[in-house]
């Protein structure tokens, strides 16, 4: 039997680890507070965004390791050696991500408390040294912000903290992803009342807490961090199995004043229109026209209930139209072919086809109907 010499072993041993380290997920680490911890099930709704974070990573590619604990700050995360069981996991190709901030500004608690201008910067930096010391990439986040509304506004708690970890970054050139500032322009857009679930409030529990997030305000804010990770790294884009356009621009509410045709919500009940079959169809009809007199929109969206025996009679198309079948039975005829339609069918009839449709049945043929509006 052919033998492999000691040292070609030894290779072929070092060729296999290389080729499962390369087939390995990178791990991104979360060294952070409450808003990013895991939580059991038994404090559900209750959730850290670091628990949400792989939902928008492909596992394949990446692993998240949440290491964020309750109540700590920069000093005692590491004080208490939780950093150190990261460090010893580290390798090149992973990524640290840093969010602290809410517990280092308690002044009350030395064992927690750092000023912004020194200790809280000396803190952090420890971060950044132990993953550049082992190849991992460190990445600071700013700490999210609270739910805290005053007359309407949005107000800024921590507002020494969040610049500390910029001018960290600038100094140190570390990478950054300004949580505070996105989720502060989320909150504002959302508003006191409509921004509440998306936190701790559950009035049957006797919680109204607005630092600590729902599933919901979870699952947002992890889409925030993705959102700035993927503007750091481009390439890891390929790898995010979810679409990141979430939160707000910086400017939403000063867009939202200046809006020339504001948004509006619209009940059919008003709208109703009884009208013969349309395009010499039989029977009678009752059409619900949503926001016809809506300045500016491209296309027209419109219910229209086919009553018993009624139908839309043949016609030609000059453009494509949707039908969607809300409830109901009937028949669609478009270019000589007949189909049997019902709820869920959705029929697309392009420019340059002929369609008719007719009710079938006992019920009322209900259809949801979109087309190009016609230019003014």
């Amino acid at each position: 039997m052919h033998r492999i010499p000691r040292f070609g072993a030894a290779l072929l041993a070092c060729l296999a680890l290389v080729a499962a380290a390369e087939a390995a997920p990178r791990r991104v680490f979360i060294a952070g507070d409450s808003t990013a911890a895991d939580y059991p099930p038994e404090r559900a709704p209750q959730q850290g965004w670091g628990a949400r974070l792989q939902d928008f990573l492909d596992p394949a590619a990446w692993e998240v390791r949440n290491h964020a604990v309750n109540g700590r700050s920069a000093r005692s995360f590491i004080e208490e050696g939780r950093l150190e069981p990261i460090a010893r996991e580290l390798r090149r190709g992973d990524v640290l991500l840093v969010q602290f901030g809410h517990n280092d500004a308690k002044f009350e608690d030395p064992t927690r408390y750092n000023d912004p201008e020194q200790a809280y910067p000396h803190w952090l930096m420890r971060y950044v040294e132990t993953a550049r010391a082992r190849g991992a990439t460190p990445i600071l986040l700013t700490p999210v912000s609270r739910r805290v509304f005053s007359y309407r506004s949005l107000l800024d708690t921590h507002g020494r903290y969040a610049e500390a970890v910029r001018a960290l970054a600038r100094r140190e050139e570390v990478a950054l992803i300004d949580l505070n500032a996105s989720s502060t322009d989320w909150l504002r857009a959302l508003g006191d009342e409509a921004s509440r679930p998306y936190f701790m409030h559950v009035p049957e529990r006797g919680l109204a807490d607005d630092t600590h997030f729902s599933e919901t305000g979870a699952t947002l804010v992890a889409c925030l961090v993705v959102r700035g990770w993927k503007a750091l790294d481009p390439a890891l884009a390929a790898h995010v199995v979810r679409d990141t356009d979430c939160g707000a621009p910086p400017d939403a509410l000063a867009r939202r004043a200046g809006q020339a045709h504001p948004s509006q919500v619209v009940h059919e009940a008003g709208l109703a229109r009884t009208q013969p079959g349309p395009h010499g169809g039989a029977g009678t009809t009752t059409a619900y026209p949503l926001f016809a007199d809506a300045p500016g929109l491209p296309f027209v969206l419109r219910k229209r209930v086919l009553h018993k025996g009624a139908g839309i009679g043949l016609h030609p198309h000059e453009h494509d139209e949707i039908y969607y079948v809300l409830s109901g039975r009937g028949r669609y005829v478009v270019d000589g072919q007949v189909h049997e339609v019902g709820p869920g069918h959705a029929m697309l009839t392009r420019a340059g086809s002929t369609h008719a449709i007719e009710q079938a049945g006992e019920e009322d043929l209900v259809l949801l109907i979109a087309y190009p509006a016609r230019p003014h």
